[in-house]
């Protein structure tokens, strides 16, 4: 009789003592490599309450809960900064969060905000024109006026493309031209770099007439013209605009969903680029402008239940030092397009799959939850490696996530914290 007090006692913390020996692993394979991710991370034991005979196991959320509150104390925090968030799309409700609302340079995931407002407001079918016009009058085969050219910043505009114009002036009869080659660039503004890009990256030269990423457009096309049989003789090349009255002669075009391939699988800041100007350009101002482009981002922010005025927006791409987002807002971006299937539907096709294509093709190969299952952007700028997207949790539920590490020395540290994150977020209890 004497020992049942010092019994009840025993049981009343043995929850507490299981959910020690449960955490410990955990604490230590924060130390370890991402060579040890599915051994440190499968089939967590399951705490007991001990106030009852009967065995209560702890709920999958409750044990994903858990298992991240173990990731926070990943040595790479103590000197970094880090923003995330999961969202439960199934449950519509938050999972998880640390530190999700700090400003923070999200990089290349950038491209979500991008590519889910593009989706929103152009859909997938938005074509990315270059055409070619002809203003005057054909005489026994001399064009009598103008060729006139307008880009759509089509980013998948080859020189085969540029051949086939060429080859469309001439299918009109037309073998010689006494007039002007006139390039119309009216969709967007001169500018040719994006506001905050360092001087120093490879970075792309944004005009609306492109070909093969290139602004080589007033050199091609009189060649390609030469090569069909159009002597283009002393026409000279100039800027000017499409005239009223000009007849099409032909159109060369890549619609939203391909180039969004590009984009996101592989982290194409010229598509993406694109993308963002063909925004901008949607609400009919020509010449178009990045503050175009960003007043329709806002907008699609405030629908997403935030206020976007609170994020710095600079550019399409990322490449940006000055933009800053939040954890929070790419989830809520990612849960909008979640809940529109037409977005969705489209998005989720160019995210890159974990261990297969695209920037997370060589990601979690070894990793038998998340290999497969984990579709989502990367971001990697100096600094700042970030990861967001969607994956399947082992109870079946849809999640959406965003985390973003900024202050890292080496891009390879963020991409194992958030290798980490995945598998907890995949795999079973």
């Amino acid at each position: 009789m004497q020992c049942f007090p010092i019994i009840l006692l025993t049981f009343a913390a043995m929850k507490q003592f299981l959910l020690f020996l449960m955490m410990l692993p955990l604490a230590v394979a924060g130390q370890e490599s991402n060579d040890s991710l599915v051994s440190n991370y499968d089939m967590m034991p399951l705490p007991i309450d001990s106030d009852s005979a009967d065995v209560t196991p702890v709920s999958y959320r409750e044990c994903v809960t858990l298992r991240l509150d173990s990731l926070m104390a990943d040595s790479l925090l103590e000197t970094t900064q880090m923003g995330l968030m999961v969202w439960d799309l199934t449950a519509d409700s938050l999972l998880y969060q640390h530190h999700a609302r700090h400003l923070l340079r999200p990089a290349s995931v950038m491209k979500v905000l991008t590519a889910v407002t593009a989706l929103d407001r152009l859909g997938p079918d938005y074509r990315f024109a270059t055409s070619i016009y002809y203003k005057g009058s054909i005489v026994q085969g001399q064009l009598r006026g103008d060729l006139v050219c307008v880009g759509g910043m089509d980013p998948l505009c080859a020189v085969a493309d540029v051949r086939a114009l060429a080859k469309a002036v001439r299918s009109l009869g037309i073998s010689s031209i006494r007039g002007r080659i006139v390039l119309d660039t009216s969709m967007k503004d001169q500018e040719k770099w994006g506001e905050g890009w360092c001087w120093d990256d490879e970075n792309p030269t944004l005009s609306p007439l492109l070909v093969d990423g290139k602004a080589q457009f007033s050199t091609l096309l009189p060649r390609e013209l030469r090569s069909a049989g159009v002597a283009t003789g002393a026409a000279s090349v100039v800027s000017g605009r499409l005239p009223s009255g000009a007849t099409l002669v032909g159109q060369r075009w890549h619609t939203l969903d391909e180039v969004l391939q590009q984009m996101m699988k592989e982290s194409d800041n010229l598509f993406a680029e694109s993308v963002y100007y063909g925004v901008a350009a949607s609400g009919g101002r020509r010449p178009s402008t990045a503050a175009d482009a960003q007043r329709v981002e806002r907008d699609l922010i405030e629908r997403c239940g935030l206020h976007g005025d609170d994020y710095r927006l600079a550019d399409g791409s990322g490449l940006s030092l000055y933009n800053y987002l939040s954890a929070e807002l790419l989830v809520q971006v990612l849960r909008y397009a979640w809940q529109q299937p037409a977005v969705y539907d489209h998005l989720l096709p160019a995210l890159p799959v974990a261990g297969v294509d695209g920037t997370l093709k060589k990601r979690m190969v070894d990793d038998p939850w998340a290999c497969g299952n984990v579709q989502a952007k990367t971001g990697t700028v100096t600094g700042v490696s970030s990861l967001a997207g969607y994956v399947t949790a082992h109870d079946g539920h849809r999640l959406a996530f965003a985390v973003i590490n900024q202050g890292v020395r080496r891009s390879s540290d963020g991409r194992r914290f958030q290798d980490r994150l995945c598998h907890i977020l995949c795999s079973p209890r």
